[in-house]
This record gives structure tokens, sequence and C-alpha cells, in this order.
């Protein structure tokens, strides 16, 4: 499925015309939601209406590509969608979650877009900020590879096998519900400040775009990046600057 996304409420006249972005939605339904809503925000704030198109992708098929550690054919999946999304005229594309970026090395090569690729955004972000020992919050696969193995300059600390399956589960349930409770977040925040105080990190890895769900800067109490934020930034850079990320 693919839908068009025009914010019509403001006009163009006088303002900054930014390129078509063709977003990869349904990983879960919240995370796109969240992406649309911070992209149109960013674009008011610049003065623009937003160009874009989301397509729809099937979650359960993505996870079991990553379940298998099958990365070529989550590419070519993935790629099949930037292709229907460059027909409809995205001349960018983003994926809205984490976790499918395992594969975005053989993606960048096939995929008829260019892709904004978050990997590359949020280890400038972990180096800009002097974080040198940190956890993930994600997806087991994202914890247990270390984020695929693509950070650099960064000490990744791995939770007790226990703590991987509670933030594995909750962010599960929250990814495939599209809302957050008050349960999941202390479940969370409890833990953050457990690896913390244990095991001397610098900050929690909101490795996973539903835990925006959750958390954001007036609400949490612990040092975190927020993946989300992280990337939603270098795509508004890549749509208006013409640059487009490795």
């Amino acid at each position: 499925m693919i839908i068009l996304m025009n914010n019509g409420n403001n006009s163009t006249t006088g303002s900054s015309r930014a390129r078509y972005l063709g977003l990869i939605g349904g990983l879960g339904v919240g995370a796109t939601i969240h992406y649309y809503r911070e992209l149109v925000k960013a674009h008011d704030a610049r003065g623009s209406t937003p160009q874009l198109l989301i397509a729809h992708a099937d979650m359960l098929r993505v996870l079991e590509h990553v379940r298998t550690g099958d990365s070529a054919g989550l590419a070519r999946y993935l790629a099949e969608i930037v292709g229907r999304l460059h027909a409809g005229g995205a001349q960018l594309a983003a994926i809205s979650a984490v976790t499918p970026h395992f594969c975005v090395s053989e993606l960048c090569a096939m995929s008829p877009l260019p892709l904004v690729n978050l990997l590359g955004s949020l280890s400038e972000e972990i180096d800009a900020r002097g974080i040198r020992r940190a956890a993930l919050f994600g997806t087991r696969f994202t914890i247990e590879t270390s984020l695929f193995g693509q950070l650099k300059g960064v000490q990744l600390v791995m939770p007790r096998p226990d703590e991987i399956t509670l933030i594995h589960n909750t962010y599960l349930e929250v990814a495939q519900s599209g809302v957050g409770s008050d349960e999941h977040k202390s479940t969370l925040t409890a833990l953050a400040h457990e690896l913390r105080e244990r095991d001397g990190v610098d900050a929690i890895i909101l490795a996973g775009t539903d835990l925006a769900l959750l958390f954001n800067a007036a609400n949490t109490d612990f040092p975190h990046v927020e993946c989300s934020r992280v990337h939603i930034n270098a795509i508004m850079n890549a749509l208006f600057e013409n640059t487009d990320c490795a």
C-alpha cells in the first residue's frame, strides 16, 4: 500500500522546497506515524510543504528475514518497495525503523533511490556527544549484534540474557500495538538506571523507533540517544541540502 501525504495547510509561496521523500513504513504503525508527524513539524519549521510517499511494509516478513540473518533477502524485499516509491515520484528514500538497517549495505547497492542511512548519522551523533560506553534498547537482533557492528568509537555493553528478553518483548508489544503504556516506560526506565549503576554506561541508545512512543526529552530521566530523532534530522538535511547519506 502506498499513501500520498501532502500537508496542504501551509503555502509554498516564498518557502523552501524539499525533494520528494519516499518512506518505508509499517514497521510498526506507531513508528510510521511518529516519523510522519515529526517530518511535518520539521517542514513547517522551514516554511515548506512536505512532499511525501509512505509505503507499508510487512513487519512480520521483515522480522523473519532479520531472525534468520537473511540480509540479502530483506534487501531485495525493501528494494522492491523503494522501487514503488520511485515510480510514485520519490527522489530520496528512508526506512522508519532501526532493525531493518541490518541490510543497509546490500540495500544501498540495489536501491533505485538514494537512501538516508541512519547508522552513519548515529555514529556521528554519539561521537559528537562524547559517549564512550552505552547500552542498546531495541529488538533482540539489534542488541545481540551490537547494532550490526556498525557503530565505531563506542563500547556497547551487553545486557544480561534475561534483560535482553525483557527489552525485546517490551519493544515488540509497543511496536505491534502502536501504543506504549506507563508500565512499559517504567520497566525500561528501571532497567536503564540499573545498567548505568551496575555497568557504568554513559547513555542508553534508543535503537527502535517505537521507543519514541515511550520516551522524549521531557519525560526521560536518564542520558539517552533517540535514533529516530537523529534519523529525522539527517533526512531533513538530505531533503533540503541535496546530500545523500552513505
